[in-house]
């Protein structure tokens, strides 16, 4: 597998492109501004981007899809509750087929309805719900705290610890981590009640 990370636009964002191999299908998830890196590097591997996956609606993860779109013929791919023009709808448990590579959907809603994240081969997109040492911020537009509560305490913590997590930002002291690493260390994951995560969300 070929997986490139890509630290773009103003936000810190992080735009990643996975194939199955140089010259081989690929998709490029949350292609943000500042896009060009991401498109030389689609050339450059001679990739065939089929989709472009979005994790979620916000304008910093959606900004290059026309981009990406109208240079390699992608379709871009979102939750069905997403408010963007998809040409793909997901829901939780949908799987896609890029070439040999099989990508999974998990609906995580809490930063917002239509947050998504991607699983394959040991890797996890996991857009704004999860960063490398925080989760992201529920107080903007369709953010939801107790969403968020089931989102990471009832769904990211019971994953393999081995997955390979993949911010959405780089906002952590590092640019990736594992789930295992960040049940010890995320602040955010420790065991907690509804209502003591609703608290600690609120401070």
């Amino acid at each position: 597998m070929l997986l490139e990370q890509f630290r773009v636009g103003p936000y810190l964002n992080f735009t990643y492109l996975v194939a199955e191999s140089e010259g081989g299908d690929a998709v490029v998830i949350d292609p943000s501004y500042g896009i060009e890196p991401v498109l030389s590097a689609i050339d450059e591997r001679r990739v065939k981007v089929g989709y472009v996956l979005n994790t979620h609606s916000h304008r910093d993860h959606v900004a290059g899809n026309d981009e990406v779109r109208s240079r390699t013929g992608a379709k871009v791919v979102a939750h069905r509750s997403a408010p963007l023009g998809q040409d793909l709808s997901v829901e939780d448990g949908d799987a896609i087929s890029v070439g040999r590579l099989k990508v999974e959907v998990l609906h995580t809603p809490g930063h917002t309805k239509d947050s998504v994240l991607y699983l394959f081969e040991g890797h996890l997109a996991t857009g704004d719900t999860l960063f490398v040492g925080e989760c992201g911020r529920t107080d903007l537009p369709g953010g939801d705290p107790s969403a968020m509560y089931d989102s990471l305490l009832h769904r990211v913590v019971r994953l393999d610890d081995a997955l390979v997590v993949l911010p959405g930002h780089d906002y952590g002291p590092t640019p990736t981590s594992t789930i295992g690493r960040e049940k010890k260390e995320n602040y955010t994951l420790r065991p907690r009640t509804r209502e003591e995560f609703l608290k600690f969300l609120a401070e």
